[in-house]
């Protein structure tokens, strides 16, 4: 790294145009981070996909990396998007339901994987992350990308985080749709009824529709097993959000 700044190319450049500091955040090597962000490398750095190391440790799981930038106290863009309107906290929940998914996580048991994915969303919400920021492709918070990953740990946490108005964010929609919408097209069992009693007890309206005029309830896989959800999506209405104005 002294080398680097020696020769003035703490920043330079490699074929997928990641600098030393990205590809030592690739490779997982918190203490080169560290070395090269105290040397000066610059923090908001992004390679040819538009990612800046945020984006990189919450892709790959690497919560060592996160806590190197923490500790370097490097002023990093929490919000900077890469090429596909995602911010570094999107990056990290998809990469998270990613491995959540896998048939080896078919148990309630988090891997190993999984723990670290998690870690790196709880960091990058410790470090500032906006939890109510929505991508570009489909408008979805980290909220509606939890609830359609059917990641119950995941959705707990976001909903116990300190927000101005919780029940504005959960209520807010991605192209018409609601957390508690994508909830409701979850298949019956677990973790949908969870996830669902979740939402509502956060303040989940279940009266709002979306652009197809379909309110949670009309999302419900027909049958016997979704018959209490049903009822209880009925049974449940919050007061009127406050007007913003």
């Amino acid at each position: 790294a002294e080398m680097l700044q020696g020769y003035g190319q703490l920043d330079i450049r490699e074929h997928q145009g990641k600098t030393p500091l990205l590809v030592a955040a690739t490779a997982n090597q918190p203490l080169i981070v560290q070395d090269l962000l105290t040397l000066g490398a610059d923090p908001n750095a992004t390679d040819h996909r538009g990612r800046t190391i945020l984006h990189l440790a919450a892709t790959y799981g690497l919560p060592g990396v996160l806590t190197a930038v923490f500790n370097s106290g490097s002023q990093v863009d929490m919000e900077t998007r890469d090429f596909e309107g995602l911010t570094p906290l999107h990056a990290a929940v998809l990469s998270l339901n990613e491995v959540t998914q896998q048939p080896a996580c078919g148990s309630r048991t988090m891997t190993v994987p999984a723990r670290d994915r998690l870690a790196c969303v709880q960091m990058l919400l410790q470090m500032g992350a906006d939890h109510t920021s929505q991508e570009f492709k489909s408008n979805k918070t980290v909220l509606h990308l939890a609830v359609q990953g059917a990641n119950l740990a995941l959705v707990q946490v976001l909903l116990e985080l300190p927000s101005g108005d919780p029940r504005a964010f959960v209520n807010m929609k991605a192209h018409g749709n609601t957390a508690l919408h994508m909830a409701a097209a979850l298949p019956p069992g677990f973790p949908q009824e969870p996830i669902i009693r979740g939402l509502l007890a956060a303040g989940a309206d279940p009266a709002l529709r979306n652009l197809e005029n379909e309110q949670p309830a009309h999302l419900l896989s027909p049958g016997p097993a979704s018959e209490a959800l049903r009822q209880l999506l009925k049974r449940s209405r919050p007061p009127p959000l406050a007007s913003s104005s």
